[in-house]
């Protein structure tokens, strides 16, 4: 009896290891098909999208939309530099200055911790709006078309604290009473046990802040008139702007625009804007992962 009873169990792990496979793949084939989209559009010729629409595989291959992308290298490479170093620090000195917010106030021995979390929660529900901000950017921070004003817009989110306050109050208190007794401070408990412990917190909440940073253009449009301070997503937005004027004059005094990239270089700006993110997330996966995992307490 126990022989058809196993045979049976494994046919039914059998069949819904299928059924998995065979939806998994579905949801892969569904995030796969537009990216191979992109990448065939990026490749196919202005004239032919306009014609016959974007095709998985390109009729021929035109790197026109390219060409116009990487016409200024220097001015590309820059670009990326600037966002790669906005990224980095936005990432490290938001996560750390974030998690310091967070760890105070979730101590119970803060008095002051509803007050202030209050505070924090009230302005995500009530803001000054856009003119009082850049007021105070320009006027009273004086950092405009400067570093600043790139790096310190987005570093700090109160949503974020919240979530990572939310996060800490899952620490056990034993642990900080005992690091205490053994003469600890609140600044190397802080350090030494609690940010390993909130790993798995930090991680999502620096892979979201990292996103943020990569993604920014708005505060490059707002504070920025140097182009040496101009981020990539705002270059690549000035591109595809300045070549939208250029085709619209052309119509307009009635020449041939066929040839310009057009639906292609929107492909290209995706790819170059995308690319080093998809191609760096395969080698940082591991490391989320992992941080996902540790810092569990065991009691």
């Amino acid at each position: 009896m126990s022989k058809p009873a196993g045979a049976k169990m494994a046919r039914d792990r059998l069949l819904l290891h299928s059924i998995g496979y065979f939806f998994i793949t579905l949801v892969v084939l569904f995030c796969l098909i537009p990216f191979v989209l992109v990448v065939s559009g990026s490749l196919t010729n202005e004239s032919d999208i306009l014609t016959n629409g974007f095709r998985l595989w390109p009729t021929s291959l035109d790197f026109s939309a390219y060409e116009y992308v990487f016409r200024d290298p220097e001015v590309l490479v820059r670009s990326y530099m600037l966002t790669i170093s906005l990224t980095v620090a936005g990432t490290l000195f938001g996560l750390f200055t974030s998690a310091m917010a967070a760890y105070v106030l979730q101590r119970s021995d803060f008095k002051w911790g509803y007050g202030f979390s209050f505070y924090f929660y009230f302005t995500t529900l009530f803001q000054g709006g856009l003119v009082p901000w850049y007021i105070l950017m320009v006027n009273y921070l004086h950092v405009k078309d400067t570093y600043w004003s790139l790096l310190l817009p987005l570093m700090l989110n109160v949503f974020y604290i919240i979530i990572l306050r939310t996060f800490m109050r899952s620490i056990p208190d034993a642990i900080t009473e005992s690091a205490k007794i053994d003469g600890a401070g609140d600044f190397t408990i802080f350090v030494r046990l609690i940010l390993p412990l909130a790993k798995p917190g930090l991680a999502t909440i620096g892979l979201f802040t990292a996103l943020g940073y990569w993604n920014d253009w708005f505060n490059s449009l707002l504070y920025v008139s140097d182009e040496r301070l101009y981020t990539l997503q705002y270059l690549l937005y000035r591109s595809l702007g300045n070549l939208e004027g250029v085709r619209r004059i052309m119509a307009q005094t009635g020449i041939v625009v066929g040839q310009l990239p057009g639906e292609n270089l929107k492909m290209a700006l995706a790819i170059v804007a995308t690319g080093p993110i998809v191609l760096l997330y395969p080698f940082v996966q591991r490391y989320f992962v992992q941080g996902m995992t540790i810092g569990s307490v065991k009691g």
